[in-house]
């Protein structure tokens, strides 16, 4: 079997483990089997034909129920070849066979197998000690292997953050040697600090020899989710866990936008970032289409319910928008990157109190009215007046329109 994710990261480029279909669904949100298949779709198109070298989609969790396992299996059967499809499971047997069984007879198929790392998180899941979750975790591989050889079988090391780097080092190697495609380390709880996820990452990769492929899935509880998941790649790593705008269990964990952006927007700044030679380039088989951000993001948020606002960094309402006097003066200057370019948003210019009269004059002129001095500074007290009034920042154009239609001083011009 070719392992197209394992070949990806140990030729050093980024793998994005994509999880708002199934860690998502703990942030309370249902995604219907035909809109996981259209986002697997759609995230693929983010790297053309290199998609499943680039996404693993982690579809679901069969193990739910009936529901979940069609859905699953919607998306192995109908984003095959998009994307590299992966069903997650409990470590046991069983769940290993059913998760398996959804994925199966698809290329890129996977199944990810969830094995605590931790003593405290073993003794919750399977009522073992860590080392003999692990050592059953090894078995789980060797079976999974068995079922299906076509099938790669992965290993989520749940509470990687509290446990020990050299047991995990050594069960990396020993699953690997198994034949597991990667091993991810999973900050479960979103508790470490950046200093702890590069130790973390840095004593079990070294444990676990050249040949064991890690990988990250870091949770957002403390705020530093894209933080610690920059350590993971200074460390090597470069199969990332992320989910659309950061969908996950209680807080979240890394936003898939976020990562990408950052590390595509601007390649030299991002080979600095992470230590790497040359211009950033070989972090993809295909650079992402930043410009399909935005779409994908705005196709959750609509599904999910999960708002975009005005503070969402990459795909929020903010980008893009100029409100106030200086930087409507000089726009490139009060902006880390350009938005059209990268993105495909056009800047837009927002009436709100904080608006000078270049801002107002500048709506206005959109609007097919010409201010003169006298009109400028009566529609700039009218705007600010508005928004106190409303109580809303965001002044209604319609409104603002409807002034300027029975404003004296102003030229109505095409």
């Amino acid at each position: 079997m070719r392992d197209v994710v394992r070949e990806s990261a140990s030729a050093g480029r980024m793998v994005v483990w994509e999880e708002s279909a199934r860690d998502g669904a703990q942030a309370k949100t249902l995604m219907p089997g035909s809109f996981r298949v259209r986002l697997a779709c759609a995230q693929g198109a983010v790297f053309g034909a290199d998609g499943p070298r680039h996404v693993v989609f982690a579809a679901g969790f069969p193990a739910v129920c009936a529901e979940e396992f069609e859905a699953v299996r919607q998306v192995a059967v109908e984003a095959e070849g998009r994307v590299s499809v992966a069903a997650v499971c409990r470590a046991t047997p069983a769940d290993v066979r059913q998760a398996v069984a959804s994925a199966r007879g698809t290329v890129h198929a996977r199944v990810m197998a969830v094995v605590p790392a931790s003593e405290a998180m073993a003794r919750v899941m399977v009522h073992q000690g860590a080392r003999e979750a692990l050592a059953q975790g090894a078995d789980l591989v060797k079976a999974a292997r068995d079922l299906d050889d076509a099938v790669a079988i992965d290993v989520c090391l749940a509470d990687a953050s509290r446990a020990e780097h050299g047991l995990m080092g050594d069960a990396a190697g020993e699953f690997t040697a198994l034949g597991a495609g990667t091993v991810i380390l999973a900050d479960t709880v979103g508790r470490q600090l950046p200093v702890e996820a590069a130790e973390m990452f840095a004593g079990v990769r070294a444990a676990a020899g050249p040949e064991a492929v890690l990988g990250s899935h870091l949770h957002n509880d403390l705020g530093l989710g894209l933080a610690n998941t920059l350590e993971a790649l200074r460390a090597g790593v470069r199969v990332v866990s992320a989910s659309w705008l950061g969908l996950a269990e209680r807080s979240g964990m890394v936003a898939t936008e976020q990562v990408l952006f950052l590390l595509a927007h601007a390649p030299e700044r991002a080979a600095r970032l992470l230590g790497l030679p040359g211009d950033g380039s070989g972090l993809w088989w295909r650079a992402p289409d930043l410009t399909r951000l935005p779409a994908l993001a705005a196709m959750v948020s609509e599904q999910t319910g999960v708002p975009l606002t005005v503070t969402t960094p990459v795909v929020g309402s903010g980008v893009g928008t100029i409100s106030t006097g200086t930087p409507f003066v000089d726009p490139e200057l009060f902006q880390p990157y350009d938005p059209r370019a990268l993105l495909g948003i056009e800047p837009s210019i927002v009436l709100t109190q904080l608006a000078s009269a270049r801002v107002v004059t500048a709506v206005a002129a959109r609007l097919g009215h010409r201010l003169d001095a006298a009109g400028a500074r009566a529609a700039t007290a009218w705007v600010k007046r508005q928004a106190f009034r409303a109580g809303r920042a965001v002044v209604d154009e319609h409104a603002f329109a409807a002034y300027l239609d029975g404003a004296a001083h102003v030229e109505v011009h095409p």
